[in-house]
């Protein structure tokens, strides 16, 4: 049933008797999931059971009640989906290179799978974990149409070298997912106790300060109806209105797709069955599936991806070269984070996301250049706008979150500009031409009535 190229082994082990332990990371579904998909296959192959498990590290990168609360709700409806079709669920409260290792043990797993997931942290845990066991550990990509691993070896310079490879495997990669596996044995409990939700969330050790947000609403079944509304609604005119932060003319699924709750494989067969324009279908598959899956080469070939190590030479010398340049103006974090700079579109962009946890894509890249353009030094940037980013955006701590501060502060996946103070030969933005780009004054006055409703 899944793609053989989707499927990495990670040791050589041969399978004991046992179930299968799929240990869920990045990909938080019951539907449109290779790597359960692939859970089931092999359990049906060694007619054994199938478990899932989560292991909930209590201050992952940072992460705020606003990430974990949206997380945790999606989890719930996961143990409910897996236990309709007879998979138990359990979540494990620590690190996963101490709590799974001994939770294999405790349940006697005779194989280990896991879903793809190109940052630093998860690779560290995959490492730990696969010294810790001894039986096979496998990991899928469920996370990219096209398998991270599959289309480039390398580390890409930009979306052109990039595309270049992938329109190649579109066909042999955007295929139709199969039926779960039916019939299998099954480990549930007579008495099943379900997870207590409540306590894992007083457990966690996240910011509180930094409030959940009650517009969009975790899950799988809303994540498919804000698709489906987005089909029906928006994508007609996608091609004209994503770019306009005043008009709501992107998907927002974002969030559904960082946290897994959303396949970005059924998010494309979705539209390529759509009688949209096809100009608008094109340029939603560009973001969806180039620019996207480009960051998740970025995070996996560059172990710098979230520092200056990471930038391209050019980038580099150009930065380091203007970096005694005076500036105009220069912010503290304090400053930033409270939305106290000179510039009201800034300001408007830093509220709306701590806000409502999402920025407009246009907006991210004005937002970070011009955190360069305020700070001390290149170094200082990337630090602020990850701290940023990452505590009040419902999608942070993702690679394209840290593949687009790369783009804004440091060219990566970009091109060198003409030279300027500062920027050197980054690309610049500013606010007069943002203002003849789209209606600056009627972002302002949005984003300021969602800062008054909230």
């Amino acid at each position: 049933m899944v793609n053989p190229l989707r499927i990495f082994p990670l040791n050589a082990y041969p399978p004991q008797n046992g179930c299968v332990l799929y240990w869920m990371q990045r990909d938080q579904r019951v539907q449109d999931n290779w790597a359960l998909l692939y859970a089931m296959e092999k359990a049906k192959i060694l007619q054994q059971a199938v478990q899932v498990v989560f292991c909930l590290s209590p201050g992952y990168l940072g992460a705020t009640i606003r990430q974990y609360g949206f997380m945790l709700k999606g989890l719930q409806e996961v143990e409910e989906g897996l236990y309709k079709i007879g998979v138990p669920f359990e979540v494990l409260l620590g690190e996963p290179e101490q709590a799974l290792p001994a939770y294999i043990q405790k349940i006697k797993a005779g194989v280990l799978v896991t879903d793809f997931n190109p940052l630093k942290i998860n690779l560290e845990w995959r490492e730990m974990v696969k010294t810790a066991i001894d039986i096979p550990f496998v990991e899928i990509d469920a996370h990219n149409i096209l398998p991270c691993r599959v289309i480039s070896e390398k580390l890409e310079y930009s979306a052109f070298t990039f595309r270049r490879k992938a329109e190649k495997r579109f066909e042999e990669f955007l295929t139709e997912f199969p039926e779960p596996v039916k019939g299998l044995p099954t480990n549930i409990p007579d008495k099943l106790i379900p997870t207590d939700w409540a306590g894992i969330k007083k457990s966690l050790l996240a910011d509180h300060h930094v409030p959940e947000v009650g517009w969009i609403v975790p899950g799988e079944t809303a994540a498919r109806k804000a698709l489906t509304g987005f089909i029906e609604n928006r994508l007609s005119t996608y091609a004209t209105d994503r770019n306009f932060p005043e008009r709501k003319g992107q998907s927002d699924l974002s969030p559904w797709l960082h946290f897994g709750h959303l396949s970005p494989q059924r998010v494309a067969l979705e539209i390529q069955k759509s009688t949209a324009a096809s100009g608008s279908k094109k340029a939603f598959m560009e973001e969806l599936i180039i620019r996207r899956e480009l960051a998740d080469n970025f995070c996996l070939n560059n172990p710098d991806y979230d520092n200056t190590h990471g930038f391209y030479s050019w980038a580099w010398n150009s930065l380091n070269k203007h970096r005694d340049d005076s500036r105009e103006y220069c912010y503290s974090v304090d400053q930033f984070e409270k939305a106290r700079t000179h510039d009201p579109l800034w300001n408007a962009a830093q509220i709306e996301m701590t806000v409502t946890g999402k920025m407009h894509g246009f907006m991210r890249m004005y937002w970070a250049k011009k955190i360069l353009e305020w700070t001390a030094s290149p170094e200082e940037a990337m630090t602020v706008a990850i701290y940023l980013n990452d505590k009040y955006e419902l999608d942070g701590r993702d690679p394209c979150g840290y593949a687009g501060i790369a783009w804004s502060i440091g060219g990566t996946h970009d091109r060198p500009w003409s030279e300027r103070p500062v920027f050197g030969m980054i690309r610049y933005m500013n606010y007069q031409g943002c203002r003849r780009k789209f209606n600056v004054e009627e972002y302002i006055r949005h984003t300021k009535g969602e800062e008054h409703r909230t």
